[in-house]
């Protein structure tokens, strides 16, 4: 057993982005399933919520923290800057995806296909062609923020571009979403390029269960 422990569901993209960041660093870890509000989750974060994590007698919640904590504790190529302003750029980032991106994205456009409150469950439509305008802005802004060096921050892999790939991976397999990436020039290389990674591929979600 790995004396790492990262505890939450594979389907999770934050959950997926520290996994990702123990595989980028070399970082042995031990993937616990388990569901929000559960009791090995609770047990760690206050509000339920995953991914959270152990090592050896330390424990920590939220991704941002979890992140930082792998990369600062494990060998591998740095996943900051290790400067000031460089630093500072990425927690700006994360920020930015946690707050505008991820609600957008996942929580108001996917979840309208994975999670409808029609009364027929099937996707709200009325609410995804709502926000039509806000998706196009919205991939927009980070297809500009690529484009000068194909990274958010710097010329290198960091953390904020890990946050960004499980939501990519996401919407990308919706019709609206995928269209608007492919269109993207700066934002769909990005995500082309980053998919080859082995920290990508070795934590790509099970499929749903039909059952």
């Amino acid at each position: 057993m790995a004396s790492l422990q990262i505890i939450g569901i594979p389907q999770s993209t934050y959950t997926r982005i520290v996994r990702m960041v123990a595989h980028e660093k070399g970082a042995p870890y031990d993937l616990v399933v388990a569901p929000p509000h559960s009791p090995d989750v609770k047990a760690i974060h206050p509000a339920g919520k995953v991914p959270v994590m152990r090592h050896g007698q330390h424990e920590m919640f939220e991704s941002s923290a979890i992140a930082h904590y792998i990369d600062s504790h494990f060998d591998g190529p740095a996943l900051t800057p290790r400067d000031p302003r460089g630093d500072r750029m990425v927690e700006m980032w994360i920020s930015y995806i946690n707050t505008v991106t991820d609600p957008l994205l996942i929580r108001r456009y996917l979840f309208s296909y994975l999670f409808p409150k029609t009364p027929d469950k099937k996707p709200d439509r009325a609410a995804i062609d709502a926000m039509q305008e806000e998706l196009a802005r919205e991939i927009d802004v980070l297809d500009t923020a690529l484009a000068k060096t194909g990274h958010l921050v710097g010329d290198k892999l960091t953390i904020a571009d890990i946050y960004l790939l499980p939501i990519l991976a996401y919407v990308r397999q919706t019709p609206e979403g995928g269209a608007l990436i492919a269109k993207a020039k700066n934002l769909s290389a990005f995500f082309d390029r980053h998919a080859e990674r082995e920290s990508f591929k070795a934590t790509v979600p099970p499929p749903p269960n039909p059952n």
